[in-house]
């Protein structure tokens, strides 16, 4: 499956490779990917997107017959081995067979003429109507709860630019990681300041200025409050990069600093700690340092919960993940021979409630989510097209394996970085974790396309779940809205992107919002990549954002722009 990249990808490497740390140390920015180059004619495939609902799709789905030859459509589980120990040709059993599935036959019709496909559960062996109530979700025995969305359909979904704001220029590279959408304001971090816009007309509602440029940011949100982490300094031509050491708490909405504050080692002196992640579950504010060991402040008020400490055996939360519940990734030992533990904590004391050891010789691990708990690692340096990632863990509250999700045949664009939380295309959502198929070739010889599939968190198999991105477009879910998934669809190279919803139990799709194709709007839509960007939808409003920027070495045709915006016209 491995193709060139489109335009638009990072630089060869890509998301989750080793890096080395910048200038100044971790915590300092990592040059962001130029953007897309222009084009001219029908190019390569940008990533992304997929027919509405209701389109005819452009090949056959499950279920449907497949030429004698044709192989299974992309992504496709492997079908179940033939049953052992068949009786041969000639034998007595023969007949019985026979009268078998005339029988069976039969019994299918009776129950179809009846009033409606009926299937045998595997939860007790009780039949439920397939359409209706509690529906089986396909590729599971087991009933699935339908969770209805928020998102409405607009009347009309094509969109209109909403505001696209040019890059700030810096004096060499910034972090302007953080974006936030809500129902009123879209606020994003910029040089050393967070801005909130309001979502109709994009005018500047509020600017909130910071001491230092912003070095990280947690997408997370509670009680209308969000955290970010930022430099204590502005930065200068001798110092570029000043410790990363300050973590703030911002009310979205008024635009205030609810609080900011450091913490300090218990062997470091006064030295603040250097932090370079930063996310929030509930009423605790958690952030980390890979050397220093992690930290966590109360999110109303910024008081200490716990400060950083490393035991007798060197171990030390090197980050921690937010959200419906607090995980961590603990780190014993040196390297080469480090021990991990991904785990789940006590929000007000940091206390282990679950850990999970992986295997010996990784040396990075990430969170995809923590309810329930899935760490992400790449086993054996087995990850193949830049994902880095091989094998997902799903951990139960009690510590202990659940299932392991295999992810290293490379067919999958689900990606983790070295960050801890720092993992995307995947979701989670109905015991099922959601992701792309790695990019392939579509119909036409210069097509790309791909498929949303999912796997079962029980069992860590893939499920028959399939949505098709459509001819040119290629699909990654964004986030989860009730029981349906939110994805968006990058465009060809002559279409705007689209929003989707798709039905977590048919995966039919609906259209929500489909972006200009006019040039303008088109290549200022596809200079973004997932890998680098940050991507949020609500109530018919669109916004991709950068999450660094820096100095242009030489004078471009295009514009590069901090954030682009869409609305439903």
């Amino acid at each position: 499956m491995s193709t060139p990249p489109p335009p638009s990808q990072p630089p060869s490497g890509g998301f989750g490779a080793p890096q080395d740390p910048p200038p100044g140390g971790f915590g300092a920015p990592v040059p962001p990917p130029g953007p897309a180059a222009p084009q001219s004619g029908p190019p390569q495939q940008p990533p992304s997107a997929q027919p509405a609902y209701g389109y005819p799709q452009t090949g056959p789905g499950y279920g449907y017959p497949q030429q004698p030859g044709t192989p299974p459509p992309f992504g496709t589980p492997p079908a179940p081995a033939a049953p052992p120990h068949a009786p041969a040709a000639g034998t007595g059993n023969d007949k019985r067979n026979q009268l078998m599935i005339v029988g069976a036959a039969l019994l299918a019709i009776v129950l179809i003429v009846g009033g409606g496909l009926w299937y045998t559960s595997g939860d007790g062996g009780t039949d439920d109507r397939a359409d209706s109530g509690p529906s089986a979700s396909p590729g599971s025995d087991k009933p699935q709860d339908v969770v209805p969305g928020t998102e409405k359909v607009p009347g009309n979904p094509k969109s209109k630019p909403l505001l696209n704001l040019p890059n700030p220029v810096p004096a060499d590279i910034a972090t302007v990681t953080g974006s936030w959408l809500t129902d009123s304001t879209y606020i994003k971090s910029d040089l050393s300041k967070i801005v909130g816009y309001n979502v109709v007309d994009g005018g500047k509602k509020w600017e909130l200025p910071l001491a230092g440029e912003l070095c990280g940011a947690t997408k997370h949100v509670s009680e209308n409050k969000t955290a970010v982490l930022f430099r204590p300094t502005p930065s200068t031509p001798e110092n570029k990069y000043p410790p990363c050491t300050e973590v703030g708490v911002i009310d979205l909405e008024s635009g205030k600093l609810v609080w900011s504050g450091n913490a300090k080692s218990a062997t470091g002196g006064d030295k603040p700690v250097s932090l370079n992640t930063v996310t929030l579950s509930g009423k605790t504010v958690a952030a980390a340092g890979i050397s220093g060991g992690g930290t966590a402040w109360n999110l109303a008020d910024g008081k200490s919960l716990w400060l950083p400490k490393i035991d007798g055996e060197g171990c030390r939360d090197v980050g921690y993940a937010g959200g419906e519940a607090l995980g961590a990734i603990r780190k014993c030992g040196q390297s080469p021979n480090y021990t991990l533990y991904g785990q789940l904590l006590d929000p007000t004391s940091g206390a282990p409630t679950a850990s999970y050891k992986l295997s010996q010789g990784i040396e990075d691990a990430s969170i995809v989510s923590t309810k329930p708990l899935i760490v992400a690692a790449d086993v054996g340096k087995t990850a193949k097209n830049a994902t880095g990632v091989s094998d997902l863990f799903v951990i139960d509250p009690k510590g202990e394996l659940k299932a392991r999700i295999p992810l290293a045949s490379g067919d999958f664009a689900g990606k983790c970085g070295l960050d801890v939380e720092k993992c995307v295309n995947m979701v989670v959502g109905n015991g099922k974790l959601y992701l792309p198929s790695y990019e392939h070739q579509g119909q036409s010889s210069s097509g790309r396309t791909n498929e949303l599939l999912s796997f079962d968190l029980e069992t860590g198999k893939q499920t028959t779940d399939r949505a098709d991105a459509g001819e040119g477009y290629t699909m990654f879910p964004l986030r989860m809205d009730g029981s349906n998934i939110i994805a968006y669809k990058n465009p060809p190279y002559d279409k705007g992107g689209q929003i989707v919803s798709i039905d977590s139990r048919t995966m039919k799709e609906t259209l929500l919002m489909e972006n200009p194709a006019d040039k303008v709007s088109q290549r200022a839509e596809t200079q973004f990549s997932p890998e680098y960007s940050e991507y949020r939808y609500h109530n018919g409003k669109f916004f991709i954002s950068r999450t660094t920027v820096s100095k242009p070495f030489t004078d471009k045709s295009d514009p590069e722009y901090l954030f682009a915006s869409f609305t439903a016209s």
